[in-house]
């Protein structure tokens, strides 16, 4: 009897510790696809999947490249994308559109600056200083008058925070049409970097690492507005998830949000630490290290993870959008961000 009794134990814990040796043999990361822009604001995914912070969150990273926000946006409408690093704003035309996306975590604030060459940066100090809004208008107007055209100003497409906030520096803050005072060229990140380093426009708003690396290519390069100048606490980069409460996001959301909170947290601290990684994404590992650890030293002061920091200034940004025919109605602001999640995990 005893030894019926062992033998039906013993076979009970042999198939348990088979279930579970099945178990972990099958159990996989989480795959997310996430969409985003090669810039400096899109750095906490880098030290996410160059650390295996990622991993040890059980989340496989399937980084997705784009050359805009508006871009990504077409992948997260058509369901190709789990997450999304990039711009704020296009993600108000995706709701507005009916994608179901929130804003679960800022990653960069005040990362983009207008910078000029040539005639358009003639007379700038060496150290950014903010122009007042008459001295923009005379510089403007005295290249236009120079050269024989308007100056010519790379931004990205029509609906990208570049493209706005730059409209917006020119319009609401410093009380300019636009379209009087300038040529607003929308193009790939890419493309507006080499434009200007060729000279093909007269000015620029850039990110980092391209502002770093134009300052190095090009001394003469002058700041016009720098990131506070266009809006202070100007909102960047975040991180969105599609269908944040479909049944499947339950599986690693938290976990992922933790681990970008983290990467952030040590670009702000640490820049030196987080190049390596940065590097390798950004250029293929073909950039210097001296000039990303310069461009991550810049931003570092930027590098914010708690999204209600931005609520209201995009916000404004809407509103502009909205008042300049951008998008056709305003959309709740509140309703984009998921505050809680980031309450959840943050430190």
């Amino acid at each position: 009897m005893a030894a019926r009794v062992w033998g039906h134990l013993l076979r009970r814990g042999l198939y348990a510790m088979a279930s579970v040796m099945m178990l972990c043999g099958t159990a996989q990361a989480a795959a997310v696809r996430v969409g985003y822009i090669p810039v400096i604001g899109s750095a906490p995914l880098f030290v996410m999947q160059g650390t295996n912070w990622g991993h040890d969150a059980g989340v496989e990273l399937q980084l997705v490249r784009f050359q805009s926000g508006p871009q990504a946006i077409q992948a997260l409408i058509s369901g190709k994308i789990d997450a999304y690093v990039a711009g704020v704003l296009p993600l108000l035309q995706a709701r507005a559109h009916g994608a179901d996306v929130k804003v679960v975590a800022s990653a960069a604030t005040e990362e983009l600056e207008v910078v000029a060459r040539g005639d358009l940066a003639t007379g700038l100090p060496e150290q950014p200083a903010t122009l007042a809004p008459d001295a923009l208008r005379q510089r403007l107007a005295d290249f236009t008058s120079k050269d024989g055209h308007k100056p010519k100003i790379a931004a990205q497409p029509l609906g990208s925070v570049p493209d706005t906030l730059l409209r917006y520096w020119l319009k609401a803050g410093n009380g300019l049409d636009p379209a009087q005072v300038a040529d607003i060229v929308g193009i790939d990140i890419d493309a507006a970097q080499q434009a200007f380093l060729a000279g093909a426009v007269d000015g620029a708003i850039l990110r980092e690492p391209a502002l770093t690396i134009i300052r190095h290519r090009l001394p003469a390069t002058r700041v016009l507005a720098s990131g506070h100048d266009l809006m202070p606490g100007q909102p960047g980069s975040v991180l969105a998830i599609v269908n944040e409460n479909a049944p499947d996001r339950a599986a690693w959301k938290n976990a992922f949000v933790s681990a970008f909170v983290k990467a952030t947290q040590l670009l702000a601290t640490d820049p030196e630490q987080a190049a390596p990684y940065v590097q390798q994404a950004l250029g293929g590992g073909m950039l210097p290290r001296a000039i990303i650890i310069e461009a991550l030293k810049a931003s570092a002061g930027g590098y914010v993870s708690d999204p209600e920091r931005i609520v209201a200034a995009v916000g404004k940004l809407q509103d502009f959008e909205v008042e300049s025919g951008l998008l056709r109605k305003a959309e709740p602001v509140a309703d984009l961000f998921d505050l809680g999640t980031y309450r959840q995990v943050r430190p």
